[in-house]
């Protein structure tokens, strides 16, 4: 008898930025990882010290064979 897993649904990065990042830079960094390699956001943990931490995940799609 075989054990399956799930199939994993979701892909994440993990992005750090220090207090000195304004949120206008932050924002625009953040478009051009959603425009270009289909992420999303899923959480900011902004710290007492003021840097953040970004959690960005994207769907894994997985192709099956056909032949």
């Amino acid at each position: 008898m075989t054990l399956r897993t799930a199939p994993k649904l979701w892909e994440y990065t993990e992005i750090k930025l220090p207090r000195e990042v304004s949120r206008e830079t932050a924002r625009m960094y953040l478009t051009e990882a959603a425009e270009t390699g289909r992420w999303e956001l899923a959480r900011v943990h902004v710290y007492p010290d003021g840097h953040r931490r970004i959690t960005l995940r994207r769907r894994v799609y997985r192709v099956a064979r056909t032949a």
